[in-house]
């Protein structure tokens, strides 16, 4: 009877392994019946013609013949069950019956949003991030999509720089961590799970040092800056195996990313092994004509598909110059058939070879359309992004039983404007979106009243509503006052060179404070803002971002104590824009500043101090948070020795709540200069009051590498010193050794 078993077990391995074909040889079976044209139609994306997210060209009719003759290999805005089954049943049409990719930019959820992404960084909660990702995929998958643009795991130093607000942050650390966090969200088991999207990390490289913040402007900065601060995250995303690059606007050194080969052939497909496929950025292959780095669509392809950009989005310089340069010599065919093997093996993963329609599912649409869960999830995931900045007098939280409140500024009732930027648009959204002033209203006991003013507009000089809103504040026991900048006031196409209050809304919240009412301060914004008076003038502050669907009910559970506060900012926020780029990992100069009152001669402003408004890192909670007994396992270590760090955190006020214990390292002289801090390492603790709960971290030489002026990447021996605390400014420090 065994023997019987092993014949059939050995059976069943030879068909496995000689019966069934594998991906590439599926791939290499249908590559080697296409047509050249056929070939480039893969490396075709165009928009639907609905919804654009960038600067259109594309024609319809033409657009839908090209489809029918498989000269496209995916489409993006292109949404809804019923809608991508009609565009899938034309790419059937084709001769070869390849199916189309679906892409969207699925930033910060889909059906239910979430916070803006900067919002979310807050938190330092990868688990609630990545959960934040895994439903995001499963409804968007629902309404047809394959695949989207995201994670943005660009490193950003600038807050004028209007796509901040999809991104991380500052850090190369948290920014790598939370990139992996959503990789994982989106992807969840593996791509061909129906609840599973395409991910793809965007924008390489170096897209968040654009020089000014100014958006698709230039980098220029020495590759050990490249290599140590902006490519980690894209590395870890490759090793992580995230299905998708995208390609910055901006060029690096001189060269357009576009068209870099040294990030795309020799870094990314060649050092670091990278299977998968590399997408444009709207319209950047052709983009690279104004870039004056090619003379004509014609060059740019040739450049861009030789540099290792496999798929054209939107600048149609492809699909009609690629044939003519393979024909002319110009460009290697194999070029052309590894950029298209790479996507086909994507559609073969996803699954769309077996059944091209499985995406497009109206029932499926239809259960993730008003998910209560998802929403309910969005509720607690808002109302753990907010930071409380101040809370001098204890005015927070509020009793429910508060008897007058008035809520005034310009967002109190906004609906859709909570989506915040990068989000996609229901006809619905008025109705289902949880205002400011509903979510706090729903809070208040039956007894109390909420009064509402406008006050004023989010970007005007119109002061016709102060007396209005005055007139309110005098009535009412407390003032929620919600100022910002408006929801599209951040995002792409959204640097601004002055990043205070827009209009007159600080006028407005100087007149509320003369009432010498007690005024909470809720900032809704997308970026980091510049708001000196009212960070010297208002005791109580709490920076509430766009939270997305939930936005009134998140607020309200942090206005009233339901949850304690508990985010710290991914950025540093700014004094004043001369300031920027402000950040806490700078290096350190020959003439440091030792204060900031003794400014001469030293690296300071002579009108203004260095340090920022609030550190990165810094968010406080209504309850206190002590840090005692920082131990180190060793003083001196030696080669490939692991250091254990502990700290006691302990509750000492009067509400149960999460602290963020934070590891920085300095690296005390090294053969390049290094930060005065590295995060090194976090940990989101929940602490009862009257508790105390010890925390640890390792550190091992790997944690001690960096680049040198040669690229050599290493740690060196010395000394460094070790940091805990509550955030970059405020932490507790021990020096020690550590040789080879």
């Amino acid at each position: 009877m065994k023997r019987v078993y092993f014949i059939l077990a050995i059976a069943a391995f030879s068909f496995n392994a000689f019966g069934q074909k594998t991906t590439d040889q599926k791939v290499a079976d249908i590559l080697s019946k296409m047509t050249l044209e056929e070939k480039v139609g893969q490396l075709v994306q165009y928009s639907g013609f609905e919804y654009a997210t960038g600067p259109q060209n594309s024609n319809s009719a033409n657009v839908l013949n090209e489809i029918k003759q498989g000269k496209v290999g995916s489409m993006l805005n292109v949404a809804g069950a019923a809608e991508t089954r009609k565009f899938q049943e034309l790419a059937l049409q084709s001769r070869l019956k390849i199916p189309l990719l679906f892409g969207q930019d699925v930033i910060h959820g889909y059906r239910t949003t979430f916070p803006v992404n900067l919002g979310q960084a807050a938190s330092w909660d990868l688990k609630l991030i990545e959960k934040s990702e895994r439903i995001a995929a499963t409804e968007a998958s629902a309404y047809g999509i394959h695949w989207t643009f995201a994670p943005m795991v660009d490193i950003a130093r600038d807050p004028r720089w209007g796509r901040v607000m999809e991104g991380s942050g500052e850090d190369t650390y948290l920014g790598t961590q939370i990139g992996l966090a959503r990789i994982r969200g989106f992807q969840g088991k593996g791509l061909g799970n129906l609840d599973a999207i395409m991910a793809c990390a965007k924008h390489f490289a170096a897209y968040g040092a654009a020089v000014g913040g100014r958006d698709y402007n230039s980098v220029d900065m020495s590759l050990r800056q490249l290599n140590e601060t902006y490519h980690p995250p894209f590395k870890a995303a490759a090793e992580a195996g995230v299905a998708t690059f995208m390609n910055s606007f901006n060029d690096i050194n001189g060269i357009p990313a576009t068209a870099n080969r040294y990030i795309l052939r020799d870094l990314l497909k060649g050092k670091w092994n990278y299977k998968g496929f590399v997408v444009s950025d709207w319209g950047s292959i052709g983009e690279m004509v104004p870039h004056g780095y090619a003379k004509d669509n014609k060059e740019a392809a040739e450049k861009a598909i030789t540099a290792g950009s496999d798929m054209d989005m939107e600048s149609r310089a492809y699909m009609t110059e690629l044939p003519k340069l393979v024909q002319e010599g110009k460009v290697d065919p194999k070029l052309i058939d590894d950029a298209a093997r790479r996507i086909l093996i994507k559609k073969f993963e996803m699954g769309l070879f077996d059944d091209p329609y499985r995406f497009s599912s109206e029932k499926r649409q239809q259960e993730q359309t008003n998910n209560q869960e998802n929403r309910k999830f969005g509720r607690e995931f808002g109302s753990k992004s907010i930071v409380l900045l101040k809370n001098q007098n204890q005015v927070l939280p509020l009793s429910k039983s508060t008897k007058t409140v008035a809520l005034i500024g310009p967002f109190g009732k906004e609906t859709s404007a909570n989506h915040g930027f990068w989000s996609v648009a229901f006809k619905d959204d008025n109705q289902r979106i949880i205002t400011q002033f509903d979510g706090i209203k729903n809070q208040l006991d039956k007894n109390s009243t909420l009064l509402y003013a406008k006050g004023c507009n989010v970007d005007d000089q119109d002061r016709s509503m102060f007396t209005e809103a005055v007139e309110t504040a005098k009535k009412a026991d407390v003032v929620i006052m919600t100022l910002g900048e408006g929801h599209a006031m951040s995002g792409e196409a959204k640097s601004r060179s002055n990043i205070h209050f827009s209009g007159v809304q600080e006028e407005l919240l100087k007149e509320i404070a003369k009432t010498g009412k007690p005024v909470v301060l809720m900032i809704n914004a997308g970026r980091p803002l510049v708001f000196d008076w009212a960070a010297d003038h208002i005791p109580t502050i709490l920076y509430t971002w766009w939270l997305g669907t939930e936005a009134g009910n998140s607020i309200a559970d942090v206005l009233f104590g339901t949850v304690n506060p508990g985010g710290k900012l991914p950025m540093t926020f700014p004094r004043t824009e001369g300031q920027i780029p402000v950040y806490y990992n700078h290096y350190n100069t020959g003439r440091p500043a030792k204060n900031n009152t003794d400014r001469n001669y030293v690296s300071a402003y002579i009108d203004l101090d260095n340090d920022p408004k609030f550190p990165f890192g810094y968010g406080l909670s209504y309850t206190q948070f002590k840090y005692a007994d920082m131990n180190l396992s060793l003083e001196s270590l030696k080669g490939n020795q692991t250091l254990k760090i502990s700290v006691n955190v302990s509750n000492a006020g009067n509400y149960d709540g999460e602290e963020v214990v934070q590891l920085y390292i300095r690296d005390l002289v090294g053969k390049v200069v290094r930060p005065v801090k590295e995060l090194k390492g976090f940990e989101k603790v929940f602490i009862k009051k009257g508790e105390s709960k010890t925390v640890t971290f390792t550190l091992t030489p790997e944690n001690l590498k960096f680049y040198d002026d040669q690229l050599n990447y290493d740690w060196e021996a010395g000394g460094f010193d070790i940091m805990i605390g509550t955030d970059s400014q405020n932490v507790q420090t021990k020096r020690i050794n550590w040789l080879k």
